[in-house]
């Protein structure tokens, strides 16, 4: 399977549905929890910033639907470990899990990398989303047709000079995604993939490439369309990695 189906937000097919999307606040996360709203998910927003979290539910208000706002810095383990009970009181279930929330790190010789700057990286990009599918498996199982998704990158597979914090978090985030989509396989409905944004137009990318044009880039909303598509009841593949940049289901292949 090359091509996701489309993904028919206008039949609002994620109504009566629980998504809960990291880093909602700004750029994919945003665009992505908008998507999932205006496919009919109830939406439950984690952020670090109340502000941007507000606006946030404004828009998906506007857009017929409604959310959870839940400020939370995903370096908290301990907050992420309470979210799992108080979802679980409120809601009974989770159908939806898109961990999102990343961070670039230093972009600095690995020898020169201080300690904490290595470890804070590696705390958003990857603990965190330990943290949460050992907090939301319980729920996401669940569900009648439980999906999440993780963001990886190119950078996974590139070992880019100065790159290191970065590459390495989100090539391990590819790992721990086809590890749990292997242990959830055969005793539940829930599919895990991954996707590979490429090169979007959001404020990480522009950090990371400051003399690049944003605008020859797409846009977080033209990707939050392949990622509703990854979270549909009716998408029933698991373990896979989605190329935004080709748009093509890539599956992982042991090396030779």
């Amino acid at each position: 399977m090359s091509e996701l189906p489309p993904a028919d937000t206008a039949a609002r097919p994620l109504a009566g549905r629980f998504a809960l999307v990291s880093g909602a606040t700004r750029g994919i996360g945003r665009a992505t929890a908008l998507a999932l709203a205006e496919a009919g998910a109830h939406v439950i927003a984690i952020g670090r910033t109340s502000g941007a979290l507000e606006e946030l539910d404004d828009a998906i208000v506007a857009a017929g639907s409604s959310a959870t706002l839940v400020p939370l810095d995903v370096k908290d383990g301990a907050g992420i470990d309470r979210l799992g009970g108080a979802l679980f009181e409120r809601f009974g279930r989770l159908d939806i899990f898109v961990g999102n929330a990343g961070v670039l790190g230093p972009m600095t010789p690995l020898a020169q990398i201080e300690p904490k700057e290595w470890d804070d990286t590696l705390a958003v990009n990857l603990t965190a989303n330990w943290r949460f599918i050992r907090s939301l498996d319980p729920l996401l199982r669940l569900s009648t047709a439980g999906r999440a998704v993780l963001v990886s990158s190119g950078a996974a597979h590139k070992a880019r000079a100065f790159w290191g914090p970065y590459a390495v978090t989100k090539a391990a985030v590819e790992v721990l995604a086809r590890t749990w989509a292997n242990e959830v396989a055969n005793i539940s409905k829930l599919k895990v993939n991954l996707i590979n944004p490429g090169p979007i137009r959001t404020g990480m990318r522009a950090k990371a490439f400051p003399s690049e044009d944003p605008e020859t880039l797409p846009a977080p909303e033209e990707l939050a369309q392949s990622i509703l598509a990854l979270c549909l009841p009716s998408f029933e593949e698991t373990g896979k990695l989605y190329d935004f940049p080709t748009r093509s289901l890539k599956a992982f292949a042991v090396p030779a």
